[in-house]
């Protein structure tokens, strides 16, 4: 594209000059959706994939400041994709809250509104990380803000309604851009999304793990775990070999010993967290062997994930939650007598030494207060068995048009989709009245509801199994 049409183009969907190639106009429709993402102020796609049609699949970056209070202290290139549906149709601002998955895929609601996607990696998670990096402008605002400027960058180009959405993380971060930046989106989806309110009170966690599944399963999950603290220096020198075998390390928790204490206190979530209650009768006994014992752990979670190399592309995360986000504190009373970390085991043990961010107790206490007295088309999906649902995001006497729903039996890996027939009715009802769609008959007749090559791929577990 020349220098000439880009410019001319940028200022049409900038302006909306009538006749000349912008929103709505003839010429629009004509100009190739590749010529006006790259038009967008600030963006450049990176590629093209390709994708089933009617659909096109670009991976694009936008300039962002560093600091949004100061855009002349440096600048960073941000990641994210588009699922190019229509310009036509509703678009679903995907936060993933961590990377962006450099492929095309269909969250919940993109498809329920058959729209345009757009999936945006968290600042800080490279490739979209400020070099040198200032940690402290690792803030909910200025990720919040990223998602406002890439919003008004595009809107231009996709004019009809915008919903927001995302799994756990990215969950919270899309309720996070709508408490800034609230005329952005008409409604936001968030799924099994945690919301900490005061840090240092974490017994909603401990009253969680005394209820969840079977009486049976929690005993056998506790004696798993104390079975393995009591094997410790059996499977630590395990660890070791297996480690110097793979090139891993562990400099950043500090030691394989406490590394594997960690992996093992984390067991139980882990277990609850990506596991159903079918799956208990495939916890090892405390007769098992070792090498049995040895497996379930990599499996429920994972020999890589406490390692330098599991945990550096996780910083950010462990950096926010010591920052901002707040970290469930478990008490795990019956492990106390066999840690040799007892207390340390926090997000700030996950990020290395030289960063110390000092936590700001007031942010999700604003959140949890914009949410009750302001929230605006919100819904909330949870797991009945996830244990980061022990502290969710609550409605309260001012949050209008707004819905939360638990899915009985279910992981977090809760959607629409698992809840009851009636719950899930109303909730795609209210998820397509917000974008301005048709009732899900109507839709279904327009376009396919399911499409494997999109549909199959699930970011949070690909990020679970990632990690493994």
């Amino acid at each position: 594209m020349t220098r000439v049409r880009r410019a001319l183009l940028s200022m049409a969907l900038l302006l909306g000059l009538a006749g000349a190639v912008g929103v709505g106009s003839p010429a629009a429709a004509a100009t190739d959706i590749r010529d006006q993402l790259e038009a967008a102020p600030g963006v450049t796609v990176l590629e093209e994939q390709p994708v089933a049609a009617p659909y096109r699949f670009f991976v694009l970056s936008i300039t962002q400041p560093v600091d949004h209070l100061r855009p002349s202290a440096g600048t960073f290139q941000q990641r994210f994709t588009v699922l190019h549906r229509g310009t036509d149709r509703p678009t679903v601002l995907h936060t993933t809250g961590y990377n962006v998955p450099a492929y095309a895929f269909r969250s919940e609601p993109t498809r329920l509104i058959d729209g345009n996607q757009l999936s945006v990696e968290q600042r800080f998670f490279t490739p979209s990380r400020p070099e040198p990096a200032d940690w402290s402008k690792l803030t909910i605002w200025q990720a919040a803000t990223d998602h406002h400027r890439i919003v008004a960058a595009l809107k231009p180009i996709y004019a009809q309604k915008w919903i927001s959405t995302g799994a756990s993380k990215g969950g919270m971060t899309s309720i996070y851009h709508q408490r800034f930046y609230p005329d952005d989106v008409d409604g936001t989806v968030a799924y099994v999304a945690p919301q900490d309110v005061i840090n240092g009170e974490d017994s909603a966690y401990d009253r969680f793990f005394t209820k969840v599944g079977t009486a049976q399963c929690r005993a056998a999950l506790d004696a798993v775990q104390v079975e393995a603290l009591r094997r410790r220096t059996e499977l630590v020198a395990r660890y070791q070999d297996w480690a110097a075998a793979n090139a891993r390390t562990f400099s950043v928790i500090g030691s394989a010993d406490k590394a594997f204490e960690f992996m093992v206190n984390g067991t139980t979530w882990a277990f609850w967290q990506y596991s159903l209650e079918s799956d208990c009768v495939d916890v090892p006994p405390a007769t098992a062997s070792s090498d049995d014992i040895w497996a379930w752990l990599d499996l429920i979670y994972g020999l890589d994930s406490n390692t330098d190399q599991g945990v550096s592309p996780y910083i950010p995360y462990y950096f926010q939650a010591s920052y901002q986000l707040g970290y469930p504190d478990v008490s795990l009373p019956h492990l106390a007598g066999l840690q040799h970390y007892r207390g340390q085991d926090r997000a700030q043990s996950y990020i290395p030494g030289e960063i110390v961010p000092r936590f700001q107790p007031l942010t999700m206490l604003d959140v949890d207060a914009w949410v009750k007295l302001l929230g605006r088309r919100l819904l909330f999906v949870y797991g009945q068995n996830d244990p980061w649902g022990a502290e969710p995001f609550r409605l309260g006497p001012g949050t209008k048009d707004s819905l939360t729903y638990t899915a009985a039996g279910w992981n977090h890996g809760a959607n629409i989709s698992r809840l009851t027939a009636p719950e899930a009715a109303t909730a795609t009802a209210a998820l397509q009245r917000w974008a301005g769609v048709p009732a899900p008959a109507a839709l279904t007749a327009a376009a396919p509801s399911y499409l494997p090559s999109l549909d199959d791929r699930d970011p949070a577990l690909d990020r679970r199994f990632n990690r493994r």
